[in-house]
């Protein structure tokens, strides 16, 4: 275990947030001010709801998509391969702060039991780190990741930045590993990746889309991915399930929204919305 008693003090006040994706490559990895590099910074973890879509996208309403990695940078995606990441609430709670004296097993720096769950039946309320937005392992809804093939981030859209990957029953651990497919390389100013999640329940009906600049590795396949469709809920009809590449969802938002479902049900990256779990083999054309 990775904590450091003297930092409990500091990261107590910074549990009460959300979670975001941590690791080389990242935009906002120091807060939003790219002349700061703020090591307890959680700037990039707020969720996004109720947001128009300028504002939404690449977390603009906090100025993420102005914070830039430095140049180089990059989250390295091994093609055919995986990539680790840290999930946490605070950058203080991963290995990119002081090597990770803050940092435990889980997103929020604490310790917590394998099977950590606050489910007792209808009317149970969520898990005490409202953050993880779930009640235990099996309903957390699954987070994903989406790249572009442009290095300039004004041109990235939502036909051109695809699904590639899913991992299921997260966020759970701080640490979380992804499945990469068959990528060809990217361009040499590199790609556009973003780091996915709809919470099932258990809070605000939010979403989060987080920005990174992003490279293959190891890339032998030259065939492109297909231009992306928006995803359908299907959870209650396979046969409506979208194959192939597909747009990250945009949901609860003012406008830019992309998919549908009934009062009260959530998608995610998951079965319910035609994701099976790992590298999304069916994404070229």
């Amino acid at each position: 275990m990775l904590r450091a008693t003297l930092f409990t003090a500091t990261f107590t006040s910074l549990v009460s947030a959300h979670t975001a994706a941590w690791a080389k490559g990242m935009y906002c990895k120091g807060g939003p001010d790219p002349n700061h590099d703020d090591p307890n910074t959680n700037t990039a973890v707020n969720p996004l709801w109720d947001l128009p879509k300028d504002q939404w996208w690449f977390q603009h309403d906090r100025g993420c998509d102005l914070a830039a990695p430095p140049a180089g940078e990059f989250l390295e995606l091994p093609a055919n391969g995986e990539f680790t990441v840290e999930l946490a609430h605070n950058r203080g709670q991963t290995t990119l702060t002081d090597n990770g004296n803050g940092a435990s097993n889980w997103p929020d720096g604490q310790d917590h039991p394998d099977d950590w769950n606050s489910w007792e039946g209808p009317g149970s309320a969520c898990l005490e780190d409202g953050a993880m937005h779930t009640y235990n392992e099996t309903n957390a809804a699954g987070t994903a990741w989406a790249i572009s093939y442009e290095s300039d981030m004004t041109k990235v859209t939502m036909d051109n930045l695809v699904v590639f990957s899913t991992l299921q029953h997260t966020p759970w651990k701080r640490l979380a590993t992804y499945q990469v497919p068959d990528l060809p390389a990217c361009p040499e100013e590199g790609c556009h990746c973003a780091w996915l999640w709809v919470p099932d329940g258990c809070g605000q009906p939010n979403m989060y889309m987080q920005p990174y600049k992003c490279k293959v590795t190891n890339a032998k396949s030259t065939t492109p991915v297909a231009k992306a469709q928006a995803p359908v809920y299907c959870a209650d009809d396979i046969s409506k399930c979208v194959k192939g590449a597909k747009q990250m969802i945009a949901w609860h938002q003012q406008d830019g929204n992309n998919i549908e479902t009934a009062d009260g049900v959530s998608p995610g990256y998951n079965e319910k919305c035609g994701w099976k779990n790992g590298a999304q083999t069916d994404i070229f054309g």
